[in-house]
């Protein structure tokens, strides 16, 4: 993707980490109103992008006070919502046909079936897995270990499947996602934008962690909040500098909530006379 600095159109963002305020911090609480007023006067769209849920994010938008986004990309990439008048949502069945069509018969409980002989995986809740998802949690130090022994499994049985490995920022567990093939945030993003036709210039994404990082590297403008891992940022600015694309990267100095609302500003300020920040 070749990325022309556009006026922005739409910021995905994900949430946890990321648009949600860390703790109910009340200076992110009110930057995440500004945040909201910005979008609204600049006529920049929203999308969440995350690895909730749905209902989990239904949640959020009552606990946390979020703007209603027009789409929901949530499950890590493995499902697309689209919003129907005011505050109503309806899964876009393109994708979920889409994704059916990668898998085949080798569903989530074909391969779960598989995993039960590596240890230490413990199975995430019912509401957490999905159709073309499937959750684990492990210890968070044997991330990487547990991501690389699934891999081999996959490998080994020929399965449509890929594995993203990632930290819950608030409970620190550690987290194991399998999705089809090549499926990601930054895949379902992708999806959406050519089926919306929106152009991949005018987006900007805005992430924290490695669940992120196939988005934040994708060639969007990317906002990465000061509470980002190291990894992740040195990950980002490493992929963007060796595509030339060194612009197209802003590390906030403000964490969560207002390193969005930083990141937002600084992409938006050649375009309005809204300030950096």
């Amino acid at each position: 993707m070749q990325n022309v600095a556009r006026r922005p159109a739409v910021l995905a963002t994900d949430l946890d980490g990321t648009l949600i305020p860390l703790d109910q911090d009340p200076q992110q609480r009110r930057d995440l109103q500004i945040l909201a007023d910005l979008l609204h006067a600049e006529t920049v769209g929203l999308v969440f992008v995350t690895g909730r849920h749905f209902a989990s994010v239904e949640s959020a938008f009552l606990e946390f006070g979020l703007p209603q986004p027009e789409w929901v990309l949530c499950d890590v990439g493995t499902s697309i919502y689209a919003r129907q008048g005011d505050s109503n949502y309806e899964l876009l069945t393109a994708y979920a046909q889409h994704l059916a069509g990668l898998v085949g018969e080798k569903d989530v409980d074909w391969i779960g079936a598989l995993l039960q002989k590596v240890s230490g995986l413990r199975m995430q809740e019912s509401e957490k897995q999905g159709p073309y998802k499937l959750s684990f949690y492990c210890n968070a130090a044997a991330v990487g270990e547990k991501v690389r022994q699934i891999e081999m499994v996959a490998e080994a049985n020929d399965a449509p499947y890929s594995v993203v490995g990632s930290i819950d920022p608030f409970t620190h567990d550690g987290l194991i996602d399998l999705l089809p093939r090549g499926v990601s945030k930054a895949y379902a993003l992708k999806f959406w934008a050519e089926q919306q036709k929106v152009d991949p210039g005018a987006i900007l994404f805005a992430g924290d962690s490695g669940n992120d990082l196939a988005a934040l590297t994708a060639g969007y403008r990317a906002i990465l909040v000061r509470n980002a891992a190291a990894d992740v940022v040195e990950s980002v600015q490493q992929a963007l500098s060796d595509k030339g694309q060194q612009d197209s990267f802003f590390h906030a100095t403000e964490p969560a909530t207002s390193g969005v609302l930083q990141g937002v500003r600084n992409y938006l300020s050649p375009f309005s006379d809204s300030p950096k920040a």
